[in-house]
């Protein structure tokens, strides 16, 4: 059988070596219009930032080494610019002499990726994206041999705050505009506050709010009529799947634009497959489309799709959209569904904030986080999780991951037994402990109020008590408030005003102590949940 690849990088050289495995007797062809047919995309900005020295180490597969080990005939500088599905052939040119020729196959498999997405906009020609290690060339060349002083990253995701945090770190002035009112769009606001003030402790100028319209020879223009310096501009707005192909052969596309594949990654011609950045992927949740542009899932497509080739029953599940960056010293960490996405859509959400350290602070070194979690009131089913913070983030975020898609419930993070030793966790995991928290709301134990609560619930006559010491309510409290120390709470309760309360202490746990007292009494309470740091956090950036 002869399979053609279009596309290499991830997804396709995944499915192009697992078929080889598989199936010895195939010929596999690898079509790629770019220079370089396997490497590292998610570290290009960390070779712009000097992080990666040596550009080599991007590049983790060559045609020569794919020949050597797996027999493929790989033929970069090649793109395919059309598909005849009745003939079985792809129209291919070289790009080195624009020689044209059809190339038969048996099975196609279409790989492309997806682009960087760039508006049409006055100048818009001098900015640069950060996709492919031809892009990275020329952005360090520019920053070699022009030595620019400032630069404006447009666009406050991902790619855009690795690429700004890069070229702060080779000394450029850097700001960072963003259309929305805050940057990471997958964390909600609360959390995206510790990142923007991350930013700004590190010099970066942060400007919210605010769209591109135009870009000027040293400058760029914003539509609020700010004129931010520029000697280098990077475009980190977002991609768009590479159809172009697939829309000219006549084959579906999916409610998002991308290839619409089933279960198997067949397309809509059962011959032709498609995987990567340019197919719609279904989400775990609700069964929708979302959009996922990471190597692991173009691998694990990729390795399917070889599968299916080859004969082998196939079935891709759902994507949950965990992700992760390093933003200076913060790690920033997501799985699932945020608070806002669920509000919109209508769906029960109960959210949990903690704020941990990354292991027993009693050992040296603990560093503080930010957690939240997010699960069905009624059913206790996860929906999504966030972290923000130093050491320990990632393996929280991945342990929820793995709980949310294997099905646990919220209290069912109680009982996981997690590796622990004083300098790696804690007795009770800051995992474990959101099972507890989320045990006490479930049974009806405690009764939480969330931060963006309070303003109203205050202006409806509830009452606030600052259960933290003299000095730490003198030091900030939310205004209004009554401050009664937890453990003078029991001698003191005839101070305390008629009506309901809402208690708060610093973190939320001993905000919980005297919630559960007070309901205890027979009154009525709740805890303000992630305490005063939370509340003061996100209000701050308001």
């Amino acid at each position: 059988m002869k399979v053609v690849i279009v596309g290499a990088v991830a997804g396709g050289v995944s499915a192009a070596t697992r078929l080889s495995r598989l199936g010895p007797e195939h010929e596999i062809v690898v079509f790629e219009r770019g220079s370089d047919v396997s490497y590292a995309n998610c570290g290009l900005a960390y070779h712009v930032g000097g992080v990666i020295a040596d550009r080599r180490d991007l590049l983790l597969q060559t045609p020569q080494s794919l020949r050597a080990r797996f027999g493929l005939d790989v033929r970069v500088r090649t793109e395919v610019v059309a598909i005849d599905r009745q003939a079985q052939t792809v129209r291919v040119r070289d790009l080195d002499n624009a020689a044209e020729y059809d190339e038969p196959w048996d099975r196609l498999v279409l790989s492309p990726g997806a682009a960087p997405f760039a508006p049409d906009l006055p100048g818009i020609e001098r900015a640069h994206t950060l996709r492919t290690v031809a892009d990275a060339d020329r952005l360090t060349a520019l920053l070699t041999e022009q030595r620019p002083a400032s630069a404006v990253v447009v666009g406050g995701g991902f790619i855009g705050l690795e690429t700004a945090e890069k070229l702060h770190r080779r000394g450029l002035q850097v700001s960072v505009v963003e259309l929305d009112n805050q940057v990471l769009a997958p964390i909600d606001p609360e959390l995206a506050a510790v990142v923007h003030a991350e930013l700004r402790r590190n010099g970066v100028r942060l400007v919210l709010g605010a769209g591109l319209t135009a870009v000027l020879p040293d400058a760029v223009e914003l539509d609020d009529g700010q004129l931010l310096p520029a000697d280098v501009v990077v475009l980190a707005v977002g991609v768009r799947p590479e159809t172009g192909l697939a829309r000219q052969a006549g084959l579906a596309l999916g409610r998002r634009g991308g290839i619409a594949v089933d279960e198997s990654m067949r397309t809509t011609d059962p011959r032709i497959y498609a995987l990567g950045d340019a197919v719609e992927k279904t989400d775990r949740l609700d069964h929708g489309t979302i959009p996922v542009s990471l190597a692991n899932t173009a691998n694990r497509q990729g390795r399917l799709v070889a599968d299916a080739i080859a004969g082998r029953p196939v079935k891709l599940t759902g994507r949950i959209g965990t992700a992760i960056v390093r933003v200076f010293d913060l790690t920033v960490a997501v799985t699932g569904w945020n608070e806002k996405r669920l509000r919109t859509a209508g769906r029960p959400c109960q959210p949990v904030h903690t704020h941990p350290t990354s292991h027993a602070g009693y050992y040296p070194g603990a560093v503080p986080m930010a957690l939240k979690l997010l699960f069905d009131p009624q059913t206790g089913s996860i929906l999504g999780a966030q972290g923000v913070g130093g050491e320990g983030v990632d393996k929280r975020v991945d342990v929820l991951a793995t709980a949310l898609y294997a099905g646990l419930s919220a209290d069912d993070l109680a009982d996981l037994e997690l590796a622990y030793a004083p300098q790696y966790g804690s007795a009770k995991d800051p995992v474990n402990m959101l099972g507890y928290i989320a045990e006490n709301i479930r049974t009806g134990t405690t009764r939480t109020v969330q931060w963006h609560e309070v303003a109203d619930r205050v202006a409806a006559g509830v009452h606030l008590l600052d259960v933290r010491t003299a000095a730490e309510h003198a030091a900030g409290h939310i205004r209004g408030s009554l401050n009664v120390p937890v453990d003078e709470l029991r001698e003191r309760l005839d101070e305390l005003p008629d009506g309901e309360l809402i208690v708060y202490c610093q973190l939320g746990v001993r905000g919980h102590t005297a919630a559960t007292l007070l309901i205890g009494t027979g009154r009525d309470a709740a805890n303000l949940d992630g305490g005063y740091r939370t509340w003061s956090t996100a209000t701050a950036d308001c």
